[in-house]
């Protein structure tokens, strides 16, 4: 008997050090000194340069916050409850014709209108849905050129000096034919802030977080 379970429990003990400690902490090494950013959150301060300190963090670019204000570009709608919350990420689940989803969407429409009654410009699909995480920090390129004469107005600044802004801010399809054109909204409106003091425009209130 002794002489199967010796081998066991040394074969359970040496997998569970190797699996539960030494392999986990190599990872964590690894990960802080070849992708030190995405290792510690993908964080980026107020100035939209990396960070790996909470206390200096604007947020991640990997969660979407909820930008609210005129003077802002706004990310998709969340699904989350409370909104964009990290701690609770997951999708409504409901299908294209139920009536939970219309009324959604119907809402969404109408908080954009209400925003800015005068663009009766096409609304993107993707500003009025929310993504399959609830969380999703980046919205197409056409949905930020839609918040263009919303932010211009407020910020006082000129539509064109926003779309050049856009422009710059577009990330490119991965390998340049995987997914989408996209951008990501914290990072947009970090760019809108240090432009807008470039330009000694006052923003409608602080960057959050």
């Amino acid at each position: 008997m002794r002489s199967i379970i010796r081998p066991c429990l040394t074969i359970f003990l040496l997998l569970g050090l190797l699996t539960g400690i030494i392999y986990p902490m190599a990872i964590t090494a690894l990960g802080q000194v070849i992708f030190p950013f995405q290792a510690n959150g993908s964080l980026i301060s107020r100035s939209g340069s990396p960070t790996q300190s909470q206390k200096t963090a604007a947020g991640s670019v990997l969660i979407a916050q909820n930008f609210s204000g005129p003077g802002y570009f706004w990310p998709r709608p969340s699904a989350t409850s409370p909104p964009y919350d990290a701690d609770n990420s997951g999708g409504s689940n409901l299908g294209p014709r139920n009536p939970a989803l219309v009324k959604k969407v119907a809402s969404a429409i109408a908080r954009l209108q209400k925003a800015d009654p005068g663009d009766k410009a096409r609304i993107p699909v993707d500003l009025v849905t929310s993504s399959g995480s609830g969380l999703d920090p980046d919205i197409s390129p056409a949905a930020a050129y839609y918040q263009v004469p919303r932010v211009a107005r407020a910020r006082h600044v000129s539509p064109a000096s926003l779309r050049r802004l856009i422009r710059q801010s577009i990330e490119m399809p991965w390998l340049g034919f995987f997914g989408e054109r996209y951008i990501d909204v914290l990072e947009l409106n970090i760019r809108l802030n240090r432009l807008c003091r470039k330009l000694q425009k006052p923003s409608d209130h602080p960057l959050r977080k």
